[in-house]
């Protein structure tokens, strides 16, 4: 019986003729590109990518050693909240981890910090690459979607925080040796 109302729908939706309509749209996104050169080979900066508790600069606890990440597809990128005043742990899923090709590229889904209380998406992809005199670390955050804080306002913060992020990877790794990280466009 569900199954003749579903095809008695299906077949009425065949029937109706289709009609589009294009309407305006702004995606309320941006783009965040960073690169570094480090003097580390791309197995030792996959090592400390992977370990965020060691270099991610902001946490919702004060305390980067509550990150964890689970480098695999499906994986939590994720921070305990200690308890307190007799309340248990809570927790932050910050990413979740959506490709891994060990040693060459990350990629995680999801809109970090106070991004988190809008209806942005967010994509942060790290690939690396061999260069001449180490690896290549390019940083790529792209957010998009619906917010009630304008993207002008917003994408210089979250590139500065970006830019952050990297700059604590690449100081856990001996530094820029290319000089400054540099903003790519």
């Amino acid at each position: 019986m569900r199954y003749a109302v579903l095809a008695a729908a299906g077949a009425a939706l065949l029937s109706v003729p289709a009609a589009a309509e294009v309407v305006e749209s702004a995606t309320g996104g941006f783009a965040s590109t960073h690169y570094a050169l480090v003097a580390a080979d791309r197995d030792t900066v996959w090592e400390q990518l992977v370990h965020p508790e060691n270099w991610w600069s902001h946490s919702w606890s004060d305390d980067s050693a509550n990150l964890s990440l689970d480098p695999q597809a499906g994986g939590c990128f994720c921070e305990r909240i200690p308890g307190v005043d007799g309340y248990p742990d809570g927790s932050v899923e910050h990413m979740r981890v959506v490709a891994v090709f060990p040693a060459a590229m990350l990629r995680l889904d999801g809109s970090l910090g106070p991004l988190q209380a809008e209806g942005l998406a967010g994509t942060l992809t790290v690939t690396l690459t061999d260069e001449a005199v180490g690896t290549g670390i390019r940083w790529d955050y792209i957010t998009g979607g619906q917010s009630r804080i304008p993207p002008e306002q917003l994408a210089p913060v979250v590139d500065a925080v970006q830019a952050e992020f990297l700059g604590g990877l690449v100081a856990q790794l001996g530094g820029d040796i290319a000089g400054d990280l540099q903003h790519v466009e």
